[in-house]
């Protein structure tokens, strides 16, 4: 395969991943709305009561329940975090974090988007009852981002897109790290040993192609001990993802030659509508092709595609119902002025742009990277605006940085507005600096 047709290949996966993640944003944004007007309705009672009630198995006198919201929060979200990882991995062995000239730009850029925002916030907590919430301006919401980037279709270049997508992407490799290392409160080491073991074993058993559902039973023992070792359970989803193979197993041309070859064998026997039914030796011919056609498909790459949907069209909406319905009664504007709602604010909507253009801008003077062709760094401003939607992965830390209440609803407050506010600087930007065609 030339090197244009691996370019064509990857570009027309590219394009179908930008597509699925801007067509699912309008859904997250429909159910996010959704979930505000049920929190702020007369029925307000029955959206929290819901998001409460425990459900579980039970055998013997042992239980284990859990709300709805922990299953979502804790069990959907890892398939969340498992297609998370299987994107990085993906860009880190043939996308665009797959080599240090590659990843030089968006890699520089998702630092600065992280270190800056974080700081404007701790500059803002420091000692404060909020300061535990660092870590939330740093996330992106790919969603979101690429969502708004798409509505300017083809005027938007299609390096800008690449950018915006690995940035993200390395982005969300931090927040996962900021995830599994500062927001885990307790470590049961034993808990952790047996996960480990899990995990190597999972290896073992896709590399020899064991049954599915003996694979299926160890990565739900990797989530069970990763659940009960006090490191967030969906932290399980990316460890996962990285002993998933992202290359097939056999080399296309082997794989083409001997495909050529069966199909030749079965043009020289007689073939009918029947014929796999009374022929054995037609029968084994066709399990052989199905059989090399697996080897010849990247596991990764499948297990990507197939889940993709179910994580845009069923997962973040359910996630965006059970957290993003924020009760806003009172002084409204008190709150926004609160230093932890402040905090969150200029991070995503000042620091995200400062960092991303601050340290892209050095990656580029410094000869690490380069900008994309027909990218100029207004183009790259605006992107960093786009980058300060945070949403799904800012929720998600939120819940984790505190256990008041009263500080969750403050920060996802001031989640939803730096989001409006980063989404509509952002397309004004782009409008204004991308030709029309």
């Amino acid at each position: 395969m030339s090197a244009d047709q691996r370019k064509s290949g990857f570009r027309g996966y590219f394009e179908w991943f930008v597509h699925s993640e801007a067509t699912g944003s309008m859904l997250l944004l429909a159910c996010t709305v959704v979930a505000l007007l049920w929190a702020n309705s007369p029925w307000a009672a029955t959206y929290f009561d819901l998001l409460h009630t425990y459900v579980g198995v039970s055998w013997g006198d042992a239980t284990f329940k859990l709300s709805l919201h922990h299953w979502i929060n804790d069990g959907l979200m890892v398939i969340f975090f498992f297609v998370v990882g299987l994107e990085i991995k993906r860009e880190l062995v043939v996308g665009e974090l797959s080599s240090i000239d590659k990843a030089g730009l968006p890699v520089a850029a998702a630092i600065g988007g992280m270190i800056v925002p974080a700081a404007l916030f701790i500059s803002l907590n420091w000692g404060g009852v909020g300061s535990r919430g660092w870590g939330i301006p740093m996330a992106t919401d790919i969603a979101f981002a690429l969502g708004i980037l798409a509505l300017f279709g083809s005027r938007a270049p299609i390096g800008l897109k690449v950018f915006l997508t690995a940035l993200a992407i390395a982005d969300d490799l931090g927040a996962v790290a900021v995830i599994a290392i500062f927001y885990t409160e307790s470590i049961n080491v034993l808990s952790l040993v047996v996960a480990a073991i899990l995990l190597a074993v999972l290896f073992v058993a896709i590399q020899a192609r064991w049954r599915r559902g003996l694979i299926y039973m160890l990565i739900l023992g990797i989530w069970l001990a990763v659940f009960s070792s006090g490191v967030h359970a969906t932290v399980a989803g990316i460890l996962v993802a990285m002993v998933i193979p992202v290359r097939p197993r056999v080399d296309p041309h082997l794989f083409m030659d001997e495909t050529e070859a069966r199909i030749e064998q079965m043009r020289q026997q007689e073939r009918d509508a029947l014929c796999l039914l009374s022929n054995r030796e037609q029968l084994n011919i066709v399990e052989r092709i199905h059989s090399g056609a697996e080897m010849a498909l990247p596991t990764g790459l499948v297990l990507e595609r197939h889940l993709h949907p179910i994580q845009v069209w069923l997962i973040l909406p359910l996630f965006a119902l059970a957290n993003a319905g924020v009760a806003i009664g009172g002084d409204l504007l008190a709150v926004l002025r609160n230093p932890l709602a402040l905090g969150v604010i200029f991070g995503l909507v000042v620091g995200k742009p400062l960092g991303i253009g601050l340290l892209s801008w050095l990656a580029v003077r410094s000869g690490r990277g380069a900008l994309p062709q027909g990218v100029a760094w207004t183009h790259v401003f605006g992107a960093g605006c786009l980058a300060g939607v945070g949403f799904t992965m800012s929720l998600f830390i939120s819940d984790l940085a505190f256990n008041d209440e009263a500080l969750i609803a403050t920060a996802k407050i001031g989640i939803l507005a730096a989001s409006l506010v980063s989404g509509i600087l952002g397309f004004i930007i782009l409008a204004r600096s991308l030709p029309d065609n």
